[in-house]
């Protein structure tokens, strides 16, 4: 034996075996808690920080919404629009009038936070406030003032101021209240960065999350940021990166975009925080599977020596048997189950003394049994050569009708008994001839009691059928309908093509006294339970058998005997075969004894 074949104990194979399954099973519910806990706390981390984006960008929103308020204010101000209506009508603005602008505008500027000026133009592009000469196609690009004409009075805003860094630029349509809204100017609004810083109010600094904020124009151009220097935010915008790199850490990328004015919001938050939880978990559920594995690996080795030791003690006791009479064994244990083996293995060597004694005690009696068969077998050729010869010794005599009654009981003994073994299909024109012959010695023995007759479809008969099913019939319907009658009585047996296509129906009627409902619901019971309806007379096989034997041949292509029966009308015993069951055993039959 190899050193594989000595390791390859029953021992061994259970610690493996235990070993496998903790591996997995272990592995599984790690890999599995790890997987739904992780996604649990990112999807919490990355919740957080779409809820800080929502809030940033409806802080952004509020700050718009304050500024659009206000410059709509101004626009819609009592002396702006007399005095912008004056200026469409073509009389220019005085001087004084331009002071007293300045005071209208001032006055709204102290109601306002982050303003840092407001700019008063002519649809001409003329400066009215402040009063200065500086065109408006000079101060900003007309491709600006193309997407403020297309505003049609909503403020339209643009990134950082040209000339001021540090401002934001945004303007709108002053339209003529009185004027069906027609436009007379433009006003131009300055609001400092620090307007729209958005990181206190989302509580950074208490939270220990490290999240960097910033605000973008539509250009790409940096409103507000905490951001570092380090970080290409441009190439950022542009790439959709969502992973950033900042002093050796990742940080992920959260972009919202404001739908009033296209800027957009980007929010960095250390992929350590989104993951925080995560590294803890890995740890504990590594140190957790190694502390189940190593008390997993002791219990199965304490299991499996529990199991196998007594084994091999019971098995260095089994060895003993080979060398002398099976004896029961005395091995004990304090293991129900050894000890249950050991009863089983005393119980089947009781089992096989008794039957080698049974045995040796068997081939005795059979060696006798088949020396008395032999001296006791008759040749069954003997009793046909000796109907023969009665035959013909009476219709030498003119008993013309005995011997036709002897001559149909060689048949009849011929067909039962001739090759009983090999002929289990027969045609249906070999059962009508056997029947008939069964009929022509009760008629004998009946006297003028019986009359019968044999109706029969030429193309039927050539039916395949299992042997002795229908003369079991007939003997039914002779000794419980017509004995069972007073006077003579009747039976018929017909054979016909079935109104199921492809079948034959075969049926044994009596005008016999009948049966009522319970005695023939009595009958089904008794086939169905397999209960013998032996007759006195006759083969002895009763209707049940004929059932039974019936539906072992055929399964599911027969529904078995149908009884038909009304008192004082006779009872109708029939059954259907299919025409093609059977038919390649019937055919090789035949051929073997041609």
């Amino acid at each position: 034996m190899n050193r594989f074949g000595q390791m390859n104990t029953l021992r061994n194979q259970i610690f493996l075996g235990f070993m496998l399954v903790m591996v997995i099973v272990l592995g599984a519910v790690g890999f599995f808690t790890y997987d739904q806990v992780s996604v649990l706390l990112r999807n919490n981390a990355e919740k957080h920080i779409q809820q800080t984006a929502v809030q940033a960008t409806g802080k952004l929103d509020v700050l718009l919404r304050q500024i659009d308020t206000f410059t709509m204010q101004v626009a819609t101000s009592a002396t702006i629009q007399r005095l912008m209506a004056q200026e469409v009508q073509g009389r220019k603005i005085s001087f004084e009038e331009r002071q007293s602008l300045q005071q209208e505008i001032r006055k709204q500027e102290a109601y306002a936070t982050g303003i840092r000026s407001l700019e008063l133009y002519t649809t001409d592009y003329r400066m009215l406030f402040p009063l200065t000469d500086i065109s408006l196609d000079n101060r900003i690009s007309m491709d600006w003032l193309s997407l403020v004409d297309k505003g049609r009075g909503r403020l339209v805003w643009f990134g950082m101021d040209p000339r001021y860094p540090d401002s934001i630029i945004a303007i709108r349509h002053v339209r003529l209240i009185d004027h069906s809204f027609s436009h007379a100017g433009y006003l131009m609004v300055q609001i400092d960065k620090k307007y729209f810083e958005l990181t206190e109010s989302n509580g950074n600094a208490d939270n220990g999350s490290s999240e960097m904020m910033g605000l973008f124009d539509a250009e790409n151009q940096t409103i507000t940021s905490d951001f570092s220097k380090e970080v290409d935010v441009e190439k950022m915008l542009n790439k959709g990166d969502e992973t950033v790199a900042l002093d050796g850490e990742r940080f992920m990328a959260i972009e919202k975009k404001s739908e009033m004015t296209g800027w957009k919001i980007i929010i960095l938050t250390p992929i350590k925080y989104a993951a925080e939880g995560i590294s803890i978990l890995r740890t504990v559920i590594i140190v957790s599977i190694l502390v189940g594995g190593m008390l997993f690996l002791i219990l199965t080795f304490i299991l499996s020596t529990m199991i196998t030791r007594p084994i091999l003690n019971l098995i260095k006791v089994m060895r003993n048997a080979k060398f002398g009479t099976l004896k029961p064994i005395p091995v004990t244990s304090k293991t129900m189950e050894i000890n249950e083996l050991n009863n089983t293995y005393n119980q089947m060597v009781g089992s096989l003394n008794e039957l080698i004694d049974v045995v040796y005690q068997k081939e005795i009696v059979q060696s006798r049994t088949e020396l008395k068969a032999l001296q006791a077998q008759i040749n069954p050729h003997f009793l046909f050569n000796t109907l023969e010869a009665f035959y013909w010794a009476l219709d030498e005599k003119g008993e013309e009708e005995l011997a036709d009654v002897v001559i149909a009981m060689s048949g009849l003994f011929r067909y039962v008994i001739s090759h009983a073994d090999e002929d289990e299909w027969v045609t249906i024109g070999d059962e009508l001839e056997h029947a008939q012959r069964y009929l022509k010695i009760m008629d004998m023995r009946m006297i003028d009691r019986l009359t019968w007759k044999v109706e029969s479809d030429e193309n039927c008969r050539s039916v395949p059928i299992p042997k002795l099913l229908i003369q079991p019939l007939v003997e039914n319907a002779i000794l419980h309908g017509v004995e069972q009658r007073i006077g003579a009585g009747t039976v018929v047996v017909r054979v016909e093509p079935s109104e199921r296509t492809g079948y034959t129906r075969i049926a044994v009627t009596d005008n016999g006294p009948g049966m009522d409902e319970e005695k023939i619901r009595a009958l089904y019971a008794a086939m169905d339970k397999g209960q013998h309806q032996a007759s006195s007379k006759g083969t002895g096989v009763g209707i049940s058998n004929v059932e039974r034997r019936l539906l072992l041949y055929y399964h599911l292509e027969t529904k078995g005997l149908e009884i038909k029966s009304e008192i004082g009308s006779g009872t109708t015993v029939a059954f259907e075969i299919p025409n093609e069951h059977g038919r390649e055993i019937s055919i090789e039959n035949h051929t073997d004894r041609g």
